[in-house]
């Protein structure tokens, strides 16, 4: 029998290109060995996670489920919110080739039931023992799925059933060299046209819609992304979003290609977060920024009709100067040709109002750094997605001084 070793993220080997999730991966744990990947809380303690670290995690799991039966191409039906065991399941799944299918914890059993059957899942894998237990039913009920496996909670496997914890799956977190080049070997056989994900419409239109994702699907974005937002590893993202939503999915994976930290946060616990992470990068919905902005804007409120006033016309400096200098250094969308002298008449005139502006708005600017401080006044990009940012919003985040960009597609 082959001794367990102690992990050496150096000797990975160091892939030339990153065609799929798996080579982008390995690169980025042999790169970023000792950053830390994942910060999340259980009650009152920290945890922290190294690249390291999460390669073992995902090595381990990886191994396990192989072990219980499941194969390149397995659909595998993932039900859960936003947790770090999630983003283990899913590089654990693709490592070999496995297909998430991911749903978030409120799916009524009907739809699991339709989702389960429509894409052909042969397993199974909720968060809690409290899933479970709502489906249980059905489950129980489901001769096709090969094995049920449970995130959380105490061991559940017996020789009388087919249900696991990870309890039951990472008991001996012992392994060897050969697993390691085991791992590997399944991982270099995977191709950017393998199938990747399949993630289902909300069904709001009729029947939830199965959208397939490919390795090379996926990391399109991973490449690209990263360099338009200029993405480095001091960066640190605030996680809020489902995981299993592709706009966060895409966003947990970006972040991962510069070495950056991701925190997973709540909505009860976001803007105390905010606070005391300090993110550069957040990923929201409108709905989030709604509620900063009603929070503010209530602070203020309480101060009375003057403070509100004055507060009102810093914001309304900050925003006409931000606009203004987009205009004067061409950086505003163009939707029909313009005549050359009305383009750079147009500039002229912008500049001159940000000449005219410029007082006041250095003022607004050091007034409103009270509200970035809200945000942990680091943060340099927001993100906005599944749904359309109001327009007031948009300029009052652009005039706080964060800038703030929308992510379009499903």
């Amino acid at each position: 029998m082959t001794d367990n070793i102690t992990f050496d993220p150096s000797s990975l080997p160091k892939y030339k290109t990153q065609e799929t999730l798996f080579t982008f991966f390995v690169n980025s744990v042999g790169k970023y060995s000792e950053n830390d990947a994942y910060i999340y809380n259980v009650g009152d303690v920290e945890h922290r996670v190294t690249y390291a670290k999460l390669f073992e995690d995902v090595l381990l799991l990886a191994k396990s489920f192989r072990r219980r039966g499941m194969n390149s191409g397995d659909k595998v039906m993932v039900l859960s919110d936003n947790r770090y065991a999630w983003i283990v399941t899913d590089l654990a799944l693709m490592s070999f080739g496995g297909v998430n299918v991911p749903r978030g914890s409120d799916t009524p059993t009907q739809e699991l039931e339709f989702i389960v059957k429509h894409s052909e899942c042969d397993f199974l894998i909720v968060e809690t023992d409290a899933l479970l237990e709502r489906h249980g039913e059905y489950i129980s009920s489901n001769k096709k799925l090969k094995s049920v496996f449970v995130m959380t909670g105490d061991k559940r496997h017996t020789i009388f059933n087919n249900l696991y914890s990870y309890l039951d799956l990472l008991k001996d977190r012992s392994y060897t060299a050969e697993d390691i080049e085991k791992f590997l070997d399944y991982g270099k056989s995977i191709t950017p046209d393998n199938l990747l994900t399949i993630i289902y419409t909300s069904g709001t239109t009729g029947l939830p819609k199965g959208v397939q994702l490919t390795h090379g699907n996926i990391m399109h974005n991973v490449k690209v992304v990263p360099v338009v937002i200029q993405l480095t590893e001091n960066d640190n993202w605030l996680s809020i979003l489902p995981s299993w939503h592709i706009f966060e999915r895409t966003a947990e994976y970006v972040a991962l290609a510069r070495g950056t930290t991701l925190v997973y946060s709540s909505i009860k616990s976001f803007s105390q977060d905010l606070e005391k992470y300090k993110p550069t990068l957040v990923a929201t919905v409108p709905r989030v920024w709604e509620s900063l902005y009603g929070k503010v804007q209530a602070a203020v409120k309480k101060k009375g009709a003057t403070a509100q006033k004055i507060f009102d016309t810093l914001v309304w400096a900050s925003a006409s100067y931000r606009r203004n200098k987009r205009k004067a250094l061409g950086r505003m969308p163009v939707f029909e040709r313009r005549q050359v002298l009305s383009y750079y008449f147009a500039k002229s005139i912008a500049s001159l109002k940000m000449a005219a502006l410029y007082p006041l708005y250095k003022l607004a600017d050091k007034k409103l750094s009270m509200v970035r401080n809200r945000f942990g006044g680091r943060l340099r990009l927001a993100i906005s997605g599944g749904g359309t940012l109001a327009t007031y919003l948009e300029e009052w985040i652009d005039a706080v001084g964060i800038r703030i960009v929308n992510a379009y597609g499903m």
